[in-house]
């Protein structure tokens, strides 16, 4: 719906913060070591941006899937003594590294972001919003328009709409014809241009369109309702992370002394500068891959 993609169009991905760990309670247990809610959390940080697909329900689960295979594959590696290789400490190091990127990220960029400052954004795009009309509509599709005449002619004798539309109906998706609510831009061009033309209760003449001929019948017209607060908070924060993410990590590039040694890596920068490319945001490196 075109007022719920107006606000969602300012969502991009939802990073999972960890939370306080006042109560870092044992989750789970494999071959003796402990999993706590701290080591959820930090996975959430993690991968937290990969779980939009997950239903808010299973992603604790999915989350300890992922820490269990962690621990196994980790245990598995210090049987094999990969702990002691000549790059495991550079591995480390890296990790190290990018703790602490983490813990910055968490306390300067999604702990500087907060509910007051989304509802602003969200009040301020609201009041820009005008509700849209959708309308409530049956149909009964056929081939040509002979038939659709003859289906005109039987509703204006009184036959039953939902009826001829479950007889005779080649859209056999929509049960009794039933298309439900919808608005502008969600259907052809000249169905829709038909359908909003009616009053309620009003029958339209054959109408083609690329699928066949429709008669449409209007059940109702209302003003769409506009989303709640509440229904589109996570991701207005979610681009409000990504707006501070790019406000600090500007700040500190334009602080920093940043030497490109690998002359084509150099080259490639240089390249996407002038096609105005930005660097990527702190968390868009390697979300596909990652």
């Amino acid at each position: 719906m075109k007022l719920w993609s107006a606000l969602l169009l300012l969502a991009a991905s939802i990073s999972l913060a960890p939370s306080a760990f006042a109560e870092d309670a044992v989750v789970a247990r494999v071959n003796g070591t402990e999993i706590r809610q701290s080591d959820l959390d930090f996975a959430a940080s993690e991968v937290g941006p990969r779980l939009g697909a997950v239903r808010p329900d299973d992603r604790k689960r999915v989350l300890l899937q992922f820490m269990i295979e962690n621990e196994l594959m980790a245990g598995a590696g210090e049987e094999e003594s990969l702990d002691k290789t000549d790059t495991f400490d550079k591995r480390v190091a890296y990790h190290r590294r990018r703790a602490l990127r983490d813990a910055f990220f968490d306390k300067n960029v999604t702990g500087a972001v907060d509910e007051a400052e989304a509802k602003k954004v969200y009040e301020e795009n609201v009041s820009k919003l005008k509700p849209e009309q959708e309308i409530k509509a049956r149909h009964i599709l056929v081939e040509t328009e002979d038939e659709a005449k003859d289906i005109k002619a039987q509703l204006a004798k009184g036959a039953d709409f939902a009826a001829l539309a479950a007889e005779k109906s080649k859209d056999k998706n929509a049960e009794g014809g039933d298309l439900g609510y919808f608005t502008r831009g969600q259907m052809l061009k000249p169905f829709e241009d038909a359908a909003f033309a009616l009053d309620v209760g009003q029958v339209s003449d054959p109408v083609k369109t690329s699928f066949g001929w429709h008669i449409i019948e209007v059940e109702d017209k209302r003003d769409q309702k506009l989303p709640a607060f509440e229904d589109v908070k996570e991701p207005i924060m979610g681009q409000l992370v990504v707006r501070k993410a790019q406000t600090v990590v500007t700040g500190l590039r334009e602080k920093a002394k940043i030497e490109i040694l690998d002359p084509d890596i150099k080259r490639s920068m240089d390249d996407a500068a002038l096609r105005g490319e930005a660097p990527p945001l702190p968390d868009e490196e390697f979300d596909e891959d990652h």
